[in-house]
């Protein structure tokens, strides 16, 4: 099916729609809509090329759609790219372009590199793991150990 027509089918209404105002803009909580608003353009259902950033706990997933997949494939249709926690924005700037240089939607490109830098911001406000206590060296570890 066309992603046209996918979307002439889906855009009034699907189970991703969220519509809080009655007059204000129409969101969307679809996989691969990394902006959230219901539009074809940055629709992961109706495009064949769609990228999706998620968090992991090992860092942030970059999920790409392979354009040639047939739509009843679903791990195999998919090509992940994972970034390391510290990595920072120059890695995720990197694999965004890498993406659009192979002709991979270049649309999303700017749109890529800010929800990963938004989820690197997430990640950064996470709870940090209380530091061990510190245990005596040298003289005063055999201080203590006499005593």
């Amino acid at each position: 099916m066309s992603a046209d027509l996918t979307w002439l089918l889906i855009r009034k209404n699907n189970s991703f729609t969220v519509k809080k105002v009655p007059e204000g803009p129409i969101f969307s909580k679809e996989p691969g809509n990394l902006v959230n608003l219901h539009s074809y353009k940055y629709s992961g259902i109706a495009n064949a090329k769609t990228i999706h950033v998620e968090e992991t706990p090992s860092g942030i997933q970059i999920v790409s759609r392979k354009p040639s997949a047939s739509p009843h494939s679903v791990k195999s249709a998919r090509q992940s790219t994972g970034i390391r926690r510290g990595s920072g924005p120059r890695r995720a700037a990197g694999i965004a372009a890498q993406k659009a240089k192979a002709g991979y939607r270049p649309d999303l490109r700017k749109v890529c590199v800010v929800s990963i830098h938004i989820s690197n911001l997430l990640f950064s406000c996470l709870e940090k793991k209380p530091l061990p206590e510190k245990k005596p060296r040298g003289k005063k570890a055999a201080l203590v150990d006499s005593e």
